[in-house]
């Protein structure tokens, strides 16, 4: 009866064992990424052109629209919110693409 506690303990501390290995392997593998701070930052220059330009081209257009083709509704407004969800639409996808691609390298690393 004295024993069931102590092989659950050992039970427990295997399992803590191991999760720290794991945190400690992937510490040491983001250490040794190529990618680093300058790729991220990068990434976010990256995310961010590809939400400003097709708004401001979405907000122009509008603005030369509403220049030559007045109407009751605004085309500035109205093409700069298009020209922004094309634009997250567009951040969304480039995320997208770079988890899958560091998944991906995970993956083949860990085989």
């Amino acid at each position: 009866m004295n024993e069931e506690p102590e092989v659950e303990a050992e039970k427990n501390r295997t399992t803590f064992g191991r999760d720290v290995g794991a945190k400690a392997a992937r510490k040491l593998k983001a250490q040794r990424s190529t990618r680093g701070v300058w790729f991220g930052l990068g990434m976010m220059g990256l995310i961010g052109w590809s939400v400003v330009v097709p708004t401001l081209l979405g907000a122009a257009l509008g603005i030369w629209l509403d220049d030559h083709h007045p109407g009751n509704h605004s085309w500035t407004l109205t093409l700069l919110f298009i020209g922004l969800v094309v634009g997250c639409l567009n951040a969304w996808h480039w995320v997208a693409k770079e988890e899958l691609e560091m998944r991906d390298e995970s993956e083949d690393k860990n085989e």
